[in-house]
């Protein structure tokens, strides 16, 4: 296979390739997408998976980092780094032709940094309003709340979408377009909670009871996590992650911590290791069991939804009494784990598993196989491999449509290189593809604690750390597997105490921006289902 670094060379001679903790490349902004697009259509290794699209502010300039990978093995990965010197018009070009998740991931960017993008065609602002004064992430931002008041009356939605299009010239042309037809019927699904995950707002056109289209509005959430991190030291913005995906607070947690750790090369003991991935997989099949309960909610199983809650019950128990947490966790931290396992953990996970086990048996039993279950997600929601691909939609989502993309198995972390479980794939591609995933790994997260149980070491449960936390200079990367997917975490460090930039890659906002794919052509009483079985939590997007 070609060298990776001659393929780069090849497009863009003058670039500026750096071995760091991956391979980066910084080159200016009219060759970032030759670039791109070279790595992505590479026949031997293709570049097709953009990991992470993250905006940056470095002062003189301002730009973007594009985390590439390759999905035919995700151990590949390229970043690519462009910027422009330009603050009051910043432009860069769009690789959302390229890569699907691109599409809110560029219109985040415009929204937080105000870089907007050439030939993306939509440049709405995403999370916030197009009314909003200034760019939140923006170093220079003037938080004066005055310029921003709150305002609890709602307005007019207004579906136009603004572009900015190069002509076959060389020209740059503004322009809006409509984002529904003159004719089209349009409801609103959500942003009220019930059936929708969350504050998720779907602003839908249909034909008759089909829907044709779904653009998608965030809610309102706004905490600004990654904006506060920059304020704050290391240690104290470790409890921020847990309140992202909730129902993935301890992996998430754990993702922070090792980009920490490998950052600031901080030793973990191997009790603590134990301690965390027991406690991951406890929190994956935690999510999991809501996700299936939530979903068979949404087709009317009530009965389901009781069913997952009291299965789940049992896991939060054992956290409780773990660390005193049951949704938000608390118990990763920097070096280890704060809390070191009660007299009977290893009594209460054993009698957890076999129970746990039964229960799957009676799920198949009663809803697995109904006629009704069936008919509402066999065949409904499809998406492709290539599809799913291209969207970023990774978890049991991805491997539903015949993607392998589990982290645990391609950059195995913690002790995931340690133990044998099988990595769930179907081709189907539809929703009872994706509901079928979740219970199936639910087996296999219970088969790696069973390798673990009893194997758990003494020792100390946290490593040696500095009372004040400094990272060297670089940018760090890390990957974990959540119930939802790939999380990433992603730290630059200017050598201070606090991070100069912190992204978290969220699973979830892949799975929302799928949503116009996969319920397009579907019934309207099968769009929550399908929402369902993608598993989204909108806290994890609005970050």
């Amino acid at each position: 296979m070609k060298d990776i670094k001659q393929i780069i060379q090849d497009i863009a001679s003058d670039a500026l390739i750096e071995e760091k903790q991956k391979l980066t490349v910084t080159v200016e902004p009219k060759q970032a997408r030759p670039l791109i697009e070279g790595l992505r259509n590479n026949k031997e290794l293709p570049f097709d998976y953009l990991i992470s699209l993250i905006g940056m502010d470095w002062g003189e300039k301002l730009g973007v980092i594009y985390q590439l990978s390759s999905s035919i093995d995700l151990t590949h990965e390229v970043v690519i780094i462009t910027a422009t010197t330009d603050r009051e018009n910043p432009l860069l070009y769009s690789v959302s032709d390229l890569y699907e998740t691109a599409h809110l991931n560029e219109r985040e960017v415009y929204a937080l940094f105000g870089i907007r993008f050439i030939n993306n065609p939509d440049m709405r602002r995403f999370l916030l309003d197009d009314d909003w004064k200034g760019f939140p992430f923006r170093k220079d931002y003037d938080e004066n709340p005055d310029l921003n008041p709150v305002n609890v009356i709602s307005k007019e939605i207004v579906d136009i979408a603004p572009q900015i299009i190069e002509t076959a010239d060389g020209n740059l042309v503004e322009r809006e377009v409509p984002i529904f037809g003159e004719n089209d019927y349009i409801i609103n699904i959500g942003p009220q909670h019930p059936s929708t995950h969350g504050v998720m707002h779907f602003r839908t056109s249909l034909d008759g009871e089909i829907v044709k289209k779904i653009d998608v509005h965030s809610g309102y959430i706004h905490r600004g996590i990654e904006k506060l991190c920059e304020s704050m030291t290391y240690p104290q913005i470790l409890h921020f992650t847990d309140r992202l995906d909730y129902l993935s607070a301890n992996i998430n947690r754990h993702g922070l911590c090792m980009c920490i750790e490998k950052a600031g090369e901080i030793e973990v003991p191997q009790r603590a290791e134990y301690i965390r991935t027991i406690m991951d997989e406890l929190q994956r099949v935690s999510s999991h069991l809501l996700a299936w309960a939530c979903q068979c909610n949404d087709l009317g199983a009530t009965t389901a939804f009781v069913y997952g809650l009291r299965e789940r019950e049992h896991v939060l128990d054992i956290f409780d009494k773990t660390c005193g947490g049951r949704l938000i966790i608390n118990q990763n931290v920097v070096g280890g784990v704060m809390f070191d396992i009660y007299k009977d953990f290893q009594k209460d996970v054993k009698a957890f598993i076999p129970y746990m086990r039964q229960r799957l048996v009676e799920y198949d039993e009663f809803f697995s196989h109904n006629a009704i279950a069936l008919g509402r997600m066999v065949n409904i929601g499809h998406l492709t491999k290539e599809q799913a691909i291209s969207y970023g939609v990774t978890g049991p989502a991805g491997r539903a449509s015949g993607w392998s993309c589990d982290v645990r198995k391609y950059k195995p972390y913690s002790l995931y290189d340690k133990v044998e479980f099988k990595e769930i794939i179907r081709t189907e591609g539809d929703s009872y593809a994706r509901y079928l995933n979740r219970l199936d790994e639910i087996e296999q997260s219970l088969r790696i604690i069973e390798q673990l149980i009893d194997n758990i070491p003494e020792g100390d449960i946290c490593g040696k750390v500095k009372a004040v936390l400094r990272l060297p200079e670089g940018q760090f990367f890390q990957s974990v597997e959540t119930g939802k997917g790939e999380f990433g975490v992603f730290i630059e460090s200017h050598g201070d105490k606090s991070p100069y930039r912190v992204k978290l890659r969220s699973p979830s906002l892949s799975a929302v921006s799928v949503m116009p794919l996969t319920a397009r052509g579907a019934l309207l009483s099968d769009l929550i289902g399908i929402a369902g079985s993608l598993d989204f939590v909108i806290p994890d997007i609005d970050r």
